[in-house]
């Protein structure tokens, strides 16, 4: 069982090759987003049958969303293990037990960044912003001439979240030390000046039409299709944006599109965010070894490598032996900007990505003037305390 878009069209017909060798059938129940969490909390705590399950890697989700330790297998001595990025591996692991394999791209599928059009910014002398002030000139100047400047696909409930936690890395340059103290409990985000300033920014964008008119109905899927016309310059998207709308519009190639980091706070950072979609076989499953069978095949360097060739949204993978195939565009990204020294938000700091559905709501809010950032920014420290206090986490027993 995977939430939507988790699975891949090349994972499915590797698991056709693996039945045609094993016997084994895997049959994908894909779940929407908005629902997913909920139908998978409800299937673990009532025991019923999935053999695996995907989850959204990093300490808190594994802890508070799955409950790892009780309703996942220990997969630490499994053979794959040695060739996954350690760093990744810790996303998935609680108490030094690895629960998780992550076959996702890190990089590719994970950096969120701005994709821009490079064809209209050459069409209106526009060059690539490095602030906020001059990201809403850019703007301010497609508007002016008919473009809308983002596509923002706001309806599915978790990507304008994007915006905010990605810019992790600039939050901890700005306020050196913040993570470490959002995680003791002793600073909050509602007591954070540049998280308001974030989401006010962010705010603003909106408020100006910059999303455009059908921002709260447009639609995750439709990204690639609404970058090919040419209505919108620019979307936040993932690293691999160019080469998912080559593979659905031959016409266009990837390198048409060249990538900026999101530009909040001024921020000019590769996001760092290691936690991805995770594979998980479930403790009460009464196929654990085909399970494992199954995570055996897919970690097999030829069929590892098979999925980056034949993933548009894939680049590369967290594991050794394995060749990435990144563009000239994402080359100029990784060449011109320096990497975030600390991870995303939703990676460094606890408990904020298993609201990441709720500050989909409260951005909504936000967005319609029925909330405040400030507003916003309270109920993520009210649902961290609530979080914290069922993870029994020490530091809010004070």
């Amino acid at each position: 069982m995977a939430s939507q878009d988790w699975i891949k069209s090349s994972e499915q017909v590797l698991a056709g090759r693996f039945e045609e060798q094993t016997g084994i059938h895997i049959d994908f129940q894909i779940i929407p987003s908005a629902q997913y969490f909920d139908v998978l909390k409800t299937k673990l705590n009532s025991g019923q049958g999935i053999d695996l399950f995907l989850g959204q890697a990093g300490k808190s989700d594994m802890k508070l969303q799955y409950d790892a330790a009780k309703n996942a297998v220990d997969l630490t001595n499994e053979a794959w293990v040695k060739s996954l990025d350690p760093v990744v591996a810790d996303q998935s692991s609680l108490d030094g037990k690895l629960y998780g394999a992550e076959v996702w791209d890190v990089v590719a599928a994970n950096y969120w960044v701005i994709t821009y059009n490079k064809t209209i910014f050459a069409k209106y002398n526009l060059t690539v912003p490095k602030t906020f002030a001059e990201f809403e000139t850019v703007c301010d100047t497609l508007k002016k001439a008919g473009v809308t400047p983002v596509y923002e696909p706001i309806s599915d409930g978790w990507h304008h979240v994007l915006w905010f936690p990605s810019i992790g890395g600039q939050t901890e340059v700005l306020e050196p030390g913040l993570n470490d103290k959002l995680n003791a409990n002793t600073a909050t985000f509602a007591g954070d000046a540049n998280m308001a300033k974030a989401l006010t920014q962010l705010n603003d964008l909106y408020q100006k039409g910059y999303f455009g008119k059908t921002a709260l109905s447009a639609k995750e899927a439709d990204t690639s299709k609404a970058m090919s016309t040419g209505t919108y310059a620019m979307t936040l998207s993932e690293l691999s944006r160019g080469s998912q709308i080559e593979a659905a519009y031959p016409n266009l190639k990837a390198t048409d599109f060249g990538y900026f980091p999101i530009p909040l706070l001024d921020n000019q950072l590769q996001p760092t965010h290691p936690a991805g979609p995770t594979w998980m076989v479930y403790s009460k499953s009464q196929h654990v070894a085909e399970a494992k069978k199954w995570l055996d095949f897919m970690m097999q360097p030829a069929n590892l490598q098979w999925l980056i060739d034949n993933t548009p949204d894939f680049e590369t993978l967290p594991f050794t032996g394995v060749k990435a195939k990144w563009d000239a565009s994402q080359a100029d990204f990784f060449k011109t900007y320096a990497q975030a020294k600390t991870l995303v938000l939703q990676d460094a700091v606890n408990y904020v990505n298993p609201q990441w559905m709720d500050m989909g709501k409260w951005l909504v809010n936000m967005f319609t003037g029925q909330k405040t950032a400030a507003d916003m920014l309270k109920n993520i420290d009210t649902g961290r305390a609530t979080l914290a206090k069922a993870a029994s986490d020490p530091a809010w027993s004070k």
